[in-house]
């Protein structure tokens, strides 16, 4: 692979991983009208590390604040304490546990219907009807007012909530961050909090996502076979997600998530209208 093609396809991966438009679909689009074939594993492995990133660097307290809490929570657990798990004074505490709880339903419901989201992958209409889907969310998360919910504030119920809609971003078409954002702002959750919640618990995600991949890269002998083109991919992927992570939050701010539904709306459609005279 070309260094040129490295760095374009880790921008698309670190642009559609974070903004609410759909990797998964927009990797079947590119599949399909520009020929572009499915990536080496460890080149797909290093592209999903540097969209990890870019997480990790721009919720680096966060990051900082959960390993913290998790250290002392198992630290009190082995001196034979009992601690209070979701104290309101230790709201990292409860952020920690609300991201344990709602990465269990995705996980679960991922290995039960694997082998379903996969086979969807192999229909473009599919991705057609749900990007239609995605803006219809977006839309909607753009219409909430008055939400006041925090991390302190969270119930089991929410974080169930929110993973048992990330589970169904597995759908091509169905943008991750844009579905477990409008689940937290149905939830009450406040933009800022949506949208940080989200991302978070984006980590565990991708990192399941490189476990699963990793396995294949140590057997693949083509493992890092041109070091440069798979260390452009990662900073460009990188790079791009920092900077979508920014973007999105800004426009969610100011209530502008509406731009985003409008390209799903407008994608969507042309990819159904496509798949109806290409039949």
């Amino acid at each position: 692979m070309r260094i040129i093609e490295a760095i374009i396809l880790g921008i698309i991966q670190g642009l559609t991983e974070f903004l609410p438009i759909s990797s998964s679909g927009h990797l079947v689009i590119f599949q399909q009208f520009f020929n572009i074939q499915e990536a080496d594993v460890a080149f797909d492995v290093m592209l999903h590390l540097g969209t990890l990133i870019a997480v990790l660097i721009y919720y680096r307290k966060d990051v900082l604040e959960l390993i913290s809490e998790f250290i002392l929570l198992i630290g009190s657990w082995i001196r034979g304490e009992r601690p209070k798990l979701l104290e309101p004074d230790r709201p990292y505490r409860i952020l920690m546990i609300m991201v344990i709880l709602a990465t269990i339903p995705t996980a679960l419901i991922g290995l039960l219907f694997k082998d379903i989201f996969v086979k969807l992958f192999n229909h473009m209409n599919v991705v057609g009807y749900a990007l239609i889907v995605t803006g219809i969310l977006l839309w909607i998360s753009n219409r909430f007012v008055g939400n006041r919910k925090k991390a302190e504030n969270m119930t089991i119920l929410d974080a169930l909530t929110v993973g048992i809609v990330q589970s169904v971003a597995m759908i091509p078409g169905i943008s991750r961050s844009g579905s477990t954002i409008f689940a937290g702002l149905f939830r009450g959750f406040t933009p800022e909090f949506a949208a940080r919640f989200s991302f978070l618990l984006s980590i565990p995600a991708i990192l399941g996502a490189v476990v699963l991949e990793g396995k294949d890269v140590l057997s693949s002998a083509s493992t890092f076979h041109d070091f440069l083109s798979v260390a452009s991919g990662f900073l460009a992927a990188a790079i791009s997600g920092y900077i979508a992570i920014r973007i999105l939050i800004t426009l969610l701010n100011r209530k502008k998530f509406n731009y985003f539904a409008y390209y799903c709306w407008g994608v969507g459609a042309f990819i159904v209208i496509y798949t109806m005279f290409a039949a």
